[in-house]
C-alpha cells in the first residue's frame, strides 16, 4: 500500500501572520467564524470544513485553488499529454504557477480494474519520460503521487464517470452496463484504502455531472428517497462508506441539471399542458437548489462535506441568460445564487466549483462571463479548480498549448492567476511543510509559512457603527454602517440578523460596509447587527443592533412598464424577452406582466419569471431574487414559443 514519503521537515521561521488574500483585484471573503493561528503545524495535512468555510487540523482557513487534468478516465487509462510532455516538468510547472490542487478525473472501471490487478502499459513517450519506462498505469499515478508530494500539490480524485471513455461524462448516471451502482461504491471503497494513509490526496468527488431530464431516463433527480437515480442518496451513500475508512477525506457533492420548481414533483412532465415549464434548468452538477429541502448528511463526518457546482460559459452552451444583457451582479442574483451560492451565503458548506473555464478572446459575452464568475469566486473566497490544463478539451481549450509545453500566458494571468491563494506575493501550498513549488521554491510558500508566527496577532477589531436602514420594502432593505479599526486591517463583515425575539444568526459576509437584504418577510420584525473580522480571524463584539418593520407591501409610488423585444426567430418559433421596469417613485417588491397570446402565439418556456396560462392569456410574476426594483431600475424574463412572435398588444405591467 503506497504510504506518503514525505519527510517532515521543521516549521520554517516564522513571518507576520497577514490575511488569506487574493490578489488586489479580488478579496477573499472573511471567514464565518474565527480560525485561530497555531504556533506549530498539525503532523498532517488532512483538511475539514467548519461552516463555509475549508480548514486544516488547527482550524486555519484555507482555500482551493486549483486546475483538472484529465485523461485516467478515458480509453487512455493515464493523463493525457505524456505522450509529448514530461511529467514531471509538468507537475512542477502547476506548482510553481501557484496551482495548490490537481482534480484528476478517472473511471468507476479503471478503479475496478486495478482493484482486480488488471493494469496497462499506457501510450507514454518514454522518450520524453524515461522515468516512466516499464511502468503501468497505477504504477504511473502513483509515481505521479510522490512528484505532488515533491512539490507541494494536493489531489482529487473525480469519479468522472462509469466506464473508461473519452466521452463517459456524457452518460447521465453513475451506473452503466456492468457498472452496477454497489460496484461504484466498492470502487470508491478500494481507492480510499489504498491511499488511506498518504496525505496527498485529500479530497473525492463523487461524481461528475449528474444529469437528466425527465423525459430522457435515465437520470439523476434529487430527494430524501433511496430510489437508485436520487444522487443525493448516491453521494450521501458513497461519502459514508468512504469516511469509514478514511475519516479525513473531503467528500464533494456535485448538483444535477433539473429539480422541480415550487408545486411540482419528479413525477411532473418536463412541461405542463399550457406549456409552462414545470423545472428549474442549470449546467450538469450545477444544480444545488435541492439542498434546501434536501441537504446531504454525512452523520458524524458531517465536517467533511463540500457542494462542487460546475459552471460555463455560452462558448460551452448557449443558456438563456446569456441571451440577453447580463454581468456579474446579474449572474449572482439569476443563476449563481438561487442554484448554489445561497449554500455559502447561508454558511450551510463551502462550495468548490469544480469546473469552470473556456477559450478566452473569441466572443465577448464569454470573456465577460469568465471575468465576472473569477471575480465573484475572488470576493467570496470560493474554492475552485479551472477546466482544464490540457489543451486538447474540444469546448474550452487549456492553460497549455497544443505541444503540451507552452502555457497560454494571457488566460493563466488574466483568468486563473487573480484567484489563485497568494499571501504577500508568493502562491500558499495545501501542504504545511512543503512550499508550493518544491523545497527551494522562489514563488511559493508552505502553510506552516503562511501562518507562522502563531497567535502573534491577537487584537480583535473595534466593533462596527450600528447599521442604518434605507430602501426598505416589503421584501428588502439595505443596511449600511460605519466601518471598524484594525491594528492590521479588517478583512470582513458578518451581517447578523434575527427574526423578531428569535436568536441572531449570520446571514451573509462581505467585504464592504453595506449589504442589502433580498429575502425578507411582509409586516416582519427584524433586528440586524454586523461585526468585523481580521485575517487573522480575530472578531469584533458586535454592532448594536437595529430593529425595523418591513411594510405590508412595496411603498408608495409603485408603477412599471413592460416592454416584449425578439432576440431570435426561426422557423415556427422564436425566443424574446420582456423587460419589466419600475417607473414608479419608490422601490418594487413584486411585479406581475400579463398578455393574451396573438393567434397563431404560444409561450413554450420561461426563466427568471412564474408564467400561469389559461386559454390563451398569460400571466408572470416575478420570482423571489427580482421581484425587487429600485426607482429607475430594470429586470428581464426570457421566453421561447411557437410562431412568430408577434407583440402583443394588451402587454401590460403592474407592481407594488
Amino acid at each position: 500500500m503506497p504510504v506518503s514519503a514525505r519527510t517532515r521537515a521543521a516549521i520554517v521561521a516564522a513571518c507576520a501572520a497577514v490575511g488569506l488574500t487574493a490578489p488586489a483585484t479580488v478579496a477573499v471573503a472573511a471567514p464565518d467564524t474565527p480560525a485561530p493561528l497555531v504556533a506549530a503545524a498539525p503532523t498532517a495535512d488532512w483538511l475539514h470544513t467548519d461552516g463555509n468555510r475549508i480548514v486544516d487540523e488547527a482550524g486555519n482557513q484555507v482555500w482551493l485553488t486549483g486546475v483538472n487534468w484529465f485523461g485516467f478516465n478515458a480509453s487512455e487509462r493515464v493523463f493525457h499529454g505524456l505522450w509529448s510532455a514530461n511529467i514531471e516538468t509538468i507537475t512542477r510547472q502547476m506548482a510553481e504557477r501557484g496551482i495548490n490542487i490537481v482534480r484528476v478525473p478517472i473511471s468507476t472501471q479503471l478503479l475496478l480494474e486495478w482493484k482486480a490487478g488488471q493494469t496497462v502499459v499506457p501510450n507514454v513517450n518514454t522518450y520524453v519520460n524515461p522515468e516512466l519506462a516499464g511502468k503501468n498505469n497505477l504504477q504511473v499515478f502513483d509515481h505521479w503521487l510522490q512528484l505532488c508530494e515533491k512539490y507541494g500539490l494536493k489531489v482529487m480524485l473525480d469519479v468522472h464517470s462509469a466506464e473508461a471513455d473519452n466521452s463517459g461524462h456524457v452518460y447521465p448516471v453513475w451506473w452503466k452496463g456492468t457498472i452496477t451502482p454497489e460496484l461504484f461504491y466498492q470502487g470508491w471503497e478500494w481507492v480510499t484504502d489504498r491511499y488511506k494513509t498518504n496525505d496527498t490526496i485529500v479530497a473525492m468527488d463523487i461524481k461528475n455531472e449528474p444529469h437528466g431530464t425527465p423525459n430522457q431516463p435515465p437520470r439523476a433527480k434529487w430527494d430524501s428517497s433511496t430510489d437508485q437515480d436520487n444522487f443525493k442518496y448516491a453521494c450521501e451513500t458513497a461519502g459514508r462508506r468512504i469516511l469509514a475508512v478514511n475519516p479525513n477525506l473531503l467528500i464533494l457533492c456535485e448538483g444535477i441539471e433539473v429539480y422541480p420548481r415550487a408545486g411540482e414533483t419528479w413525477n411532473s412532465p418536463n412541461t405542463d399542458p399550457d406549456l409552462s415549464p414545470n423545472y428549474h434548468y442549470n449546467w450538469w452538477g450545477g444544480n444545488l437548489r435541492g439542498v434546501a429541502e434536501h441537504p446531504v448528511n454525512l452523520g458524524a463526518h458531517q465536517d467533511q462535506l463540500v457542494y462542487s457546482p460546475h459552471d460555463y460559459g455560452p462558448l460551452v452552451f448557449e443558456q438563456p441568460w446569456f441571451q440577453q444583457d447580463f454581468d456579474k451582479n446579474s449572474l449572482i442574483s439569476d443563476v449563481w445564487r438561487p442554484n448554489w451560492l445561497y449554500l455559502h451565503e447561508n454558511g450551510t458548506a463551502p462550495l468548490l466549483v469544480g469546473e469552470w473555464g473556456g477559450r478566452l478572446g473569441q466572443d465577448a459575452r464569454q470573456d465577460r462571463w469568465m471575468a465576472a464568475l473569477r471575480d465573484m469566486m475572488g470576493e467570496y473566497g470560493i474554492h475552485h479548480t479551472f477546466w482544464c490544463l490540457n489543451p486538447n478539451s474540444g469546448d474550452t481549450g487549456g492553460l497549455l498549448r497544443d505541444d503540451w509545453t507552452s502555457w497560454d500566458e494571457t488566460k493563466y494571468n488574466q483568468i486563473l492567476k487573480p484567484v489563485l491563494w497568494q499571501h504577500n506575493g508568493r502562491f500558499v501550498s495545501l501542504d504545511h511543510q512543503v512550499r508550493l513549488g518544491g523545497a527551494a521554491s522562489t514563488t511559493g510558500i508552505s502553510l506552516a509559512e503562511r501562518y507562522a508566527g502563531g497567535g502573534s496577532d491577537t487584537v480583535a477589531p473595534t466593533a462596527p457603527g450600528q447599521p442604518t436602514v434605507s430602501d426598505l420594502t416589503a421584501t428588502g432593505a439595505t443596511l449600511t454602517w460605519a466601518a471598524a479599526t484594525d491594528n492590521v486591517g479588517v478583512t470582513g463583515y458578518d451581517v447578523l440578523r434575527a427574526v423578531g425575539s428569535g436568536p441572531a444568526t449570520v446571514v451573509a459576509t462581505v467585504t464592504g460596509t453595506t449589504y442589502r437584504a433580498t429575502d425578507l418577510a411582509a409586516g416582519t420584525a427584524y433586528t440586524v447587527s454586523v461585526r468585523a473580522r481580521d485575517a487573522a480571524g480575530n472578531a469584533s463584539a458586535s454592532s448594536a443592533g437595529r430593529t425595523f418593520t418591513t411594510p405590508a407591501g412595496g411603498g408608495g409610488g409603485a408603477g412599471c412598464a413592460a416592454t416584449w423585444t425578439v432576440t431570435n426567430s426561426w422557423q415556427g418559433g422564436f425566443q424574446g424577452q420582456v423587460a419589466v421596469r419600475n417607473t414608479g417613485t419608490g422601490p418594487t417588491s413584486t411585479w406581475r406582466v400579463t398578455w393574451t397570446n396573438p393567434i397563431g402565439t404560444a409561450i413554450s418556456a420561461l426563466w427568471n419569471g412564474r408564467l400561469t396560462t389559461s386559454g390563451g392569456a398569460n400571466t408572470v410574476t416575478n420570482e423571489p431574487y427580482n421581484g425587487t426594483l429600485a426607482a429607475g431600475a430594470s429586470t428581464t424574463f426570457g421566453f421561447t414559443g411557437i410562431g412568430a412572435g408577434t407583440a402583443p398588444t394588451d402587454l401590460a405591467c403592474s407592481a407594488s
